[in-house]
């Protein structure tokens, strides 16, 4: 019998956990969000699944205090106020304050602690801001995500050149994969400490790791039911490996 009490707990932090004016956008989220929870059970975690926005920005820290690692999820755009942008901007999506200010904490609190945090869409623009950098505010185009069909085709899939000596192509095995994205924003100023590891045929980045500190974002979505299987469980390995290399560290 596997000794539940052993295993590492992973956070997996999303936005909200109703939606009721958007059921089918909701219903896809939820099914991604699903699909990182299960992987990371899979994977030897003890899984903790929260919503942001159902919390204020203290408790959402106090119950992820314990936590070995975080995963912050996909979702609306970030308010605009907290990267020094204006409201108004094609495609504007609803914000949740409360989870863009507990997210952002999330992100400068794993820094300052060295705590593995993988960011996936959502989650790597939440990773920018709270480190100081901002936000593309809109692309529209057909390589990051299908224009104008139902919820359901919107992920559109495409290539991604990772720097070779990134550790996501070392966790990824491959300097070259191919990705599902939908997303309409894109990273501007590079928030502190943080690197651009990938890119796209058009040459906005997909990827960022943080210099110093085990921390992770990608832009597309390796939990999409059509990305390759091996991705997401890959990216929640990594995050063990840097959970016992900080281990390591801290007892030296």
């Amino acid at each position: 019998m596997t000794d539940l009490a052993a295993r590492p707990t992973l956070a997996v932090v999303e936005v909200t956990r109703s939606r009721p004016d958007r059921p089918e956008y909701h219903a896809k989220v939820q099914t991604l969000n699903a699909t990182v929870v299960d992987a990371g059970t899979r994977g030897g975690w003890t899984v903790v699944r929260l919503a942001a926005a159902d919390l204020d920005p203290a408790a959402l820290l106090d119950l992820t205090d314990s936590a070995d690692a975080v995963v912050i999820v996909g979702g609306e755009d970030i308010d605009p106020r907290f990267y020094g942008a204006r409201a108004g901007y094609e495609g504007e999506t609803t914000h949740f304050i409360d989870a863009d200010e507990g997210q952002i904490a999330l992100v400068q609190r794993a820094a300052d602690r060295g705590t593995p945090l993988l960011g996936i869409c959502r989650g790597l623009q939440i990773i920018n801001v709270a480190l100081g950098g901002d936000l593309v505010q809109h692309i529209d185009d057909g390589i990051h995500r299908n224009v104008g069909v139902p919820i359901d085709e919107i992920l559109s899939t495409h290539d991604v050149h990772l720097h070779a000596t990134s550790g996501l192509a070392a966790a990824l095995g491959d300097t070259r994969i191919s990705v599902q994205s939908a997303h309409h924003q894109s990273v501007g100023r590079l928030g502190a400490g943080l690197v651009p590891v990938a890119t796209a045929p058009d040459g906005l980045v997909e990827a960022l790791e943080h210099r110093t500190a085990p921390i992770t974002g990608v832009q597309w979505h390796p939990e999409a039911p059509d990305a390759p299987a091996a991705q997401l469980p890959l990216l929640l390995a990594s995050l063990q490996a840097s959970l016992a290399t900080t281990e390591v560290a801290r007892a030296a």
